[in-house]
C-alpha cells in the first residue's frame, strides 16, 4: 500500500510543476500546452508498446474520449494564460473550484444528489475563494488581477466539463486508452493555435517544454494510473490536493508570490473543502457497495 501512496503523493507534485516550467519555458501558454499533451501522448504510446499492450493504443476511443480532450487542453492552456495576469495561487486555487462546480451540476442534471453536508462543503470552498481575493470585489482598477482571474474561471469551467465528461464515458474504454487520446486530442486542438504564434524556440526553452510533456503530462498521468489501481477513491482524492499545495509552494520559493494570512486561511480552507468531500464521498460509495452485494 505504500509504494501506492507514494505514486499518488508524487502524481500530485508532479501535476503541480506545470506551472513554474510555464514561467520558465518563456512561450505562449498555447505552445506549453501542445508540447506538455502531445509528448505526454507520445510516451504514452511508446509505453503501451514497450508493455505488449498495443490493443489499448490500436483502438477507437469514442467521440467522449475526443470531446473530453478538447476540454482538457482548455483548463491547461487557461490555467497557463491565468499566471501571466494573476498569482499561481489565485489560478490555482480558482481552478480548485472545479470539483465542486462539477457536484452542483451533477446534482441539478446528472441525477447525483448533494447531500446537505456536501453542499456546505461547497459554500466553506466558495467562502475560501472570497478569502483568496481578501473579500474584494470591486473589479475596477484590477485591470490586470481582473483579466487573470478571469481565465483561470474559464480554465475552472473546462475542468469541471473535463471532470463531467469523464464520468460519461464507457468503462469498456481503458483509462490508459483514455488518458493517451485525450492528451492526443487536446494537443491537436492546440496546434493550430500554437501555429499562429509562430515561435522562434531557443535550446533552453526546449528543455523546459520537454519537461512539461515529461512531468506533469506523461509521468504525473502515470503514476496516478498506478496509484488508482489500488487505492481508495477518496485517498486518492485526498492526496490530490498535494497539487494546489505544491503550487502555492513553489509560487513562494521561486517567484516571491507570498500570501496574506487571510489569503492564506483561504487556501487552508479551499483544501479542506476538497479533502472532506473526497474522504465523504468514499465512505458514500462504499456503504453503496455494500448495500449491493447485501442485496446481491
Amino acid at each position: 500500500m505504500g509504494v501506492y501512496i507514494l505514486a499518488a503523493v508524487f502524481a500530485a507534485i508532479f501535476m503541480g510543476t506545470i506551472g513554474a516550467i510555464a514561467v520558465y519555458a518563456g512561450v505562449s501558454a498555447e505552445t506549453v500546452t501542445f508540447y506538455r499533451l502531445f509528448i505526454g501522448a507520445v510516451l504514452m504510446a511508446v509505453f503501451l508498446l514497450l508493455t505488449g499492450q498495443k490493443e489499448k493504443l490500436f483502438t477507437w476511443p469514442g467521440v467522449k474520449v475526443l470531446v473530453t480532450g478538447g476540454f482538457l487542453a482548455g483548463f491547461v492552456v487557461f490555467y497557463v494564460m491565468a499566471m501571466g495576469y494573476t498569482s499561481m495561487a489565485n489560478a490555482i486555487m480558482l481552478l480548485y473550484l472545479a470539483p465542486v462546480t462539477a457536484s452542483v451540476v451533477a446534482h441539478f442534471f446528472m441525477g447525483e444528489r448533494l447531500s446537505g453536508g456536501s453542499a456546505a462543503l461547497i459554500a466553506v470552498a466558495l467562502f475560501g475563494f472570497a478569502m483568496m481575493l481578501e473579500f474584494n470585489f470591486n473589479v475596477s482598477g484590477r485591470g490586470e488581477e481582473v483579466l487573470g482571474l478571469f481565465y483561470a474561471l474559464c480554465a475552472m469551467v473546462c475542468y469541471a466539463a473535463f471532470i463531467l465528461t469523464n464520468r460519461l464515458i464507457h468503462e469498456r474504454v481503458h483509462v490508459l486508452t483514455r488518458s493517451g487520446y485525450q492528451m492526443l486530442a487536446g494537443a491537436l486542438c492546440m496546434l493550430p493555435l500554437m501555429l499562429q504564434h509562430n515561435e522562434s524556440i531557443g535550446a533552453s526553452q526546449w528543455g523546459w517544454l520537454v519537461a512539461a510533456g515529461v512531468v506533469p503530462g506523461f509521468l504525473a498521468i502515470m503514476l496516478a494510473v498506478v496509484a488508482l489501481r489500488t487505492l481508495p477513491a477518496a485517498t486518492f482524492g485526498t492526496l490530490a490536493y498535494l497539487e494546489p499545495i505544491t503550487v502555492v509552494g513553489l509560487g513562494w520559493i521561486l517567484f516571491g508570490q507570498s500570501l496574506s494570512a487571510l489569503q492564506l486561511a483561504g487556501s487552508v480552507l479551499i483544501i479542506a473543502s476538497g479533502i472532506v468531500q473526497a474522504v465523504v464521498s468514499g465512505r458514500r460509495s462504499r456503504v453503496e457497495a455494500l448495500k449491493v452485494e447485501a442485496v446481491a
